[in-house]
């Protein structure tokens, strides 16, 4: 009797745990789309690469706090500057991707998307990340529908900008995105938020833009306000 005491216990503990855990977007899960095996995307987050925010640089005598113009706030989680890298290699038409998906958004009402990238100026300047029409973009699937929201198209508002680094925001926590309803229909996303993941398929071809860079790093993912900047753990 003693002994099932104890073990309903500590059910109902895990229980409780995982309820409190699951509560809210926490995680980007990158992943790798390639069915034929070109070997020709990546997706993965890696440290060092990511927009410095309370880092440390060090000019070889003094060491001195940074953070870049890009990024005044970041995830407080993330220890080691991780950045999202997201790769096509070769042309747009290769039947690959990268990208991640979304932990924890299932049952909320989208007001808010965005990241960091990878990048000097606004998301038109063909340096630095690709930010094209495409990619890297949110697939955002409701109760109401399905939208794309691109990352040039819609336009964000640039709301930071400066070393090497731009923050870009799709809602303002008060109105939410608009974003191309079944990939068509410029309106609002509407709804209960199902599911929400960053697609990368644009390669290095004039298909992908006016960089043909097949390459962005992102960091600190925002849903609604909650900036995740660093890869998944268990």
């Amino acid at each position: 009797m003693k002994l099932r005491a104890v073990i309903v216990g500590v059910v109902l503990v895990l229980v409780v745990a995982g309820a409190a855990y699951a509560v809210g977007f926490n995680q980007a899960h990158p992943f790798q789309f390639d069915p034929f095996r070109t070997m020709l995307v990546q997706g993965a987050w890696l440290s060092g690469i990511g927009c410095p925010t309370n880092a440390t640089v060090n000019d070889g005598t003094t060491a001195s706090p940074f953070t870049a113009g890009g990024c005044p706030t970041g995830d407080p989680m993330d220890r080691g500057t991780e950045g999202l890298l997201l790769a096509k290699t070769g042309p747009t038409t290769n039947f690959a991707s990268s990208g991640a998906i979304l932990g924890n958004v299932s049952g909320i009402t989208l007001l808010e998307l965005g990241y960091d990238i990878r990048k000097p100026a606004g998301p038109p300047d063909a340096r630095g990340s690709h930010c094209g029409a495409g990619a890297p973009r949110f697939n955002v699937t409701t109760s109401d529908g399905f939208w794309f929201i691109g990352c040039n198209s819609p336009g964000a508002v640039v709301t930071a900008t400066g070393g090497g680094w731009i923050r870009l925001r799709w809602g303002d926590g008060v109105t939410p995105p608009t974003g191309f309803l079944n990939g068509a229909t410029l309106t609002t996303v509407t709804g209960t938020v199902s599911s929400i993941n960053i697609l990368f398929d644009e390669g290095q071809d004039a298909s992908g833009g006016p960089d043909e860079f097949g390459l962005a790093v992102l960091d600190n993912i925002d849903v609604n306000g909650t900036l995740v900047g660093k890869g998944p753990s268990n």
